[in-house]
């Protein structure tokens, strides 16, 4: 599969600030596949160790030695090989599991910093929030997402990529290409992006297929949460995992935690949410209080939502028929898979993520999203079909006059005054075109 977090690995190593390297995000968005494909494109050779239970004891090397130049020796002898700096790529997979191993990429960076290492590991990131866990500054972190629509498309093959990689916003696009692409998008809220739901897909056209294994992927984050022995009540983790829909299909996406449970209270489920953000799980949106720059200063932390990482693994656990989706019908969860799905394709293109924009004691209405940048605040519409009448979002415009606004929908390219109508299909190149 083509990836894009390729061209970042490149940076990577070809950074005169590179440092070890910590692929970070969700399990099963293909971080191993991800460093072996770098390390096979880019390096003479590729050094596999992986930490797992099912895996050699590699513990004892990172236990007694804290020399990276002796490490490096033990794991070349495990393989018969010398692991050269520069020229092989070493990779740490499950590393969360050997702390010493973690730890040695510390003296890796201070001392052999010419020796090439990507690490990788399923919760990751739920390490990397413990600060005293991991080396503090001594690592570089790229976070890996599901595949964005333009994968998805490069995965299926044929001419619809092609097209993809020629739009500018200039070209009016063929009527026919444009109905593709919006059949394409509807395959794309079915599929997601997993890869080995795209895998299955590309190699069978079977729905049912994609729906057995995003249903064993479920299974596999909750088996992660119920394995979770932290000071974290994995009942509370699951309890928000599985109001994910629910709290969406509201009328006020807001998240809610009486909603969790009768009297549920926010200091009995903070740690759960920030537990699932971590590990990936869950997408945090946060409303601010005044569209500024910068945006992040002005977040509510108290007002937030939630939504999945993934627009396929939501769809699936919103038991939505792929008939109401591939028949163009409406829906009342059409909204929030939609907003699910733009969240997904935008949210690595800015420096920070998106937020968004509500006051509820007012009559101004809510904005789906704000997005920062460089000093820009551009407000964000999002429409799952033509009809793209909006109180709210001409309200904000009429008052905050923005240089620049975005209305993403069914309609084709066009550019009315501030406000630039993105077809779905065409979120990632969001930048591009504004």
């Amino acid at each position: 599969m083509k990836r894009n977090a390729l061209d970042k690995l490149l940076e990577w190593k070809n950074s005169s600030r590179r440092k070890p390297l910590m692929l970070d995000g969700a399990r099963q968005v293909g971080k191993t596949w991800l460093a072996k494909e770098f390390g096979r494109l880019y390096y003479e050779d590729t050094f596999y160790f992986t930490f797992d239970a099912e895996g050699e004891d590699l513990s004892p090397i990172f236990n007694t030695n804290k020399n990276p130049g002796r490490i490096v020796e033990l794991l070349g002898a495990l393989r018969e090989k010398v692991i050269l700096p520069e020229k092989h790529l070493i990779i740490f997979d499950e590393v969360q599991e050997c702390p010493e191993a973690m730890n040695s990429l510390k003296y890796f960076c201070e001392d052999a910093n010419e020796y090439h290492i990507i690490s990788a590991g399923s919760l990751l990131g739920t390490c990397l929030a413990q600060p005293m866990s991991y080396p503090v500054g001594k690592v570089n972190i790229i976070n890996v997402y599901p595949l964005t629509f333009d994968e998805f498309l490069a995965a299926c093959g044929g001419p619809l990529y092609a097209a993809y990689n020629t739009m500018n916003g200039t070209d009016v696009l063929d009527k026919v290409f444009h109905n593709r692409m919006l059949e394409a998008y509807s395959y794309y809220l079915i599929v997601g992006g997993m890869p080995e739901c795209v895998a299955a897909w590309t190699e069978m056209k079977d729905y049912a297929k994609v729906k057995e294994i995003q249903g064993e992927l479920v299974a596999l984050y909750e088996r992660d949460v119920l394995k979770h022995h932290g000071r974290i009540n994995c009942d509370r983790i699951l309890l928000v995992l599985r109001s994910v829909v629910s709290q969406l299909a509201k009328e006020n996406e807001k998240f809610i935690y009486g909603c969790l449970k009768e009297g549920a209270r926010a200091r009995e489920f903070e740690g759960a949410i920030e537990w699932l953000v971590s590990a990936g799980i869950l997408i945090r949106t946060h409303n601010v209080s005044k569209p500024e720059c910068p945006l992040n200063a002005f977040q509510l932390l108290h007002h937030f939502k939630l939504f999945m990482f993934d627009v396929g693994l939501l769809k699936y656990m919103s038991g939505l028929p792929n008939e109401v989706i591939l028949l163009k019908s409406d829906h009342q969860f059409k909204g929030p898979l939609t907003e699910n799905y733009i969240l997904q394709q935008i949210r690595s293109l800015f420096d920070s993520e998106p937020n968004f924009f509500s006051h509820t004691a007012s009559s101004q209405g809510e904005i789906d999203f704000l997005l920062q940048n460089g000093m820009d605040i551009i407000p964000v519409e999002v429409k799952a079909g033509e009809s793209v009448k909006a109180n709210s979002f001409k309200n904000y415009i009429d008052k905050y006059a923005p240089a620049k606004a975005i209305r993403y929908s069914k309609l084709e390219y066009r550019k009315t005054g501030a406000v630039t109508n993105i077809p779905l299909y065409l979120a990632g190149k969001t930048k591009e075109l504004i």
